[in-house]
């Protein structure tokens, strides 16, 4: 009789590790949400994507000389320069000189010296040497060098993102409630400062028979939503999922998919500054949907 209830009990725990792994959903919403994150691993290996950072320098007042000389203020990899000249930081503004016999070049022009937007607006100036690319990223008060590789070995070995079952009960219908005015909320980041962020509204959605809110910030045509729950540290990120929801037409009905949930940069790099999710938007809920987390971050 105890072997036949053990026999049973196996039975159903494999039948329950086989059920989680079955994707849920009409065809073409799973074909949806595969080709939504192919995109997303495609765009994590481009250019501008997450993968090929391989250094952050934060900027002191006044002048930052760079290279891959260890006599340099900020030490690039081995395969810069020994001394490729130097940052000068002064009243919120960033000038760079080059050193004679150095080929730098930035919108393909060589340059010799330049004075830098930075990443705020959106379109920071890139400067390039060979396989490097680099552009100041302003956090709060401070100024930083944000240094790409193009040829990286994390893109070139990278295998792509464990993700949970595609599930479509994780496609939430929600109710957006707007603050009025915008509420002031705090988001702190992954080097310790804390941003305090404009919110105009909140997303209510009810999973199991009960109800959760979230803060969201405005993105333009859509919702950017940090959040965290009962995963995160366990099978996903311990800093918490990103999630975009587009905003809906008049009459339309808005929805969170969780299927869309992802990493944050930080996932796969030491030299990104990640938001982590405020106060408010750890869920007592276990979402299991979207992206796990990816190596030993």
């Amino acid at each position: 009789m105890k072997k036949f209830l053990l026999l049973t009990l196996l039975f159903s725990l494999i039948l329950a590790c086989q059920e989680k792994l079955i994707e849920k959903g009409n065809p073409e919403y799973i074909k949806e949400i595969k080709n939504w994150h192919k995109k997303r691993i495609e765009n994590l290996k481009k250019e501008n994507g997450w993968l090929n950072l391989v250094g952050l320098y934060w900027l002191k007042e006044g002048e930052n000389s760079f290279g891959s000389n260890e006599a340099n203020d900020l030490i690039f990899p081995k395969k810069a320069p020994a001394f490729i000249g130097k940052f000068f930081l002064k009243d919120s503004i960033v000038r760079v000189e080059i050193n004679e016999n150095v080929d730098v070049f930035s919108d393909g022009k060589k340059i010799k010296s330049l004075e830098l937007k930075n990443d705020k607006d959106g379109n920071p100036t890139i400067l390039q040497h060979g396989s490097l690319r680099w552009y100041i990223i302003k956090r709060g008060n401070k100024y930083g060098v944000r240094l790409r590789d193009i040829e990286s070995e994390l893109v070139k070995n990278f295998k792509g993102i464990e993700t949970f079952p595609i599930n479509e009960d994780w496609k939430i219908e929600a109710k957006f409630e707007p603050y009025n005015p915008p509420k002031k909320i705090f988001v702190p980041n992954i080097i310790g400062m804390i941003e305090e962020e404009s919110s105009p509204g909140s997303l209510v959605f009810t999973k199991d028979g009960k109800t959760f809110k979230l803060d969201v910030l405005d993105e333009g045509d859509s919702y950017f939503l940090i959040f965290a729950d009962e995963t995160s540290g366990k099978e996903t990120y311990g800093g918490g999922r990103f999630l975009y929801i587009k905003k809906p037409a008049p009459n339309e009905k808005i929805y969170i998919d969780f299927n869309k949930a992802y990493n944050p940069p930080c996932v796969f790099t030491k030299y990104a500054t990640c938001p982590l999710p405020p106060q408010q938007n750890y869920l007592k809920l276990r979402i299991t949907a979207g992206e796990k987390k990816y190596g030993d971050h």
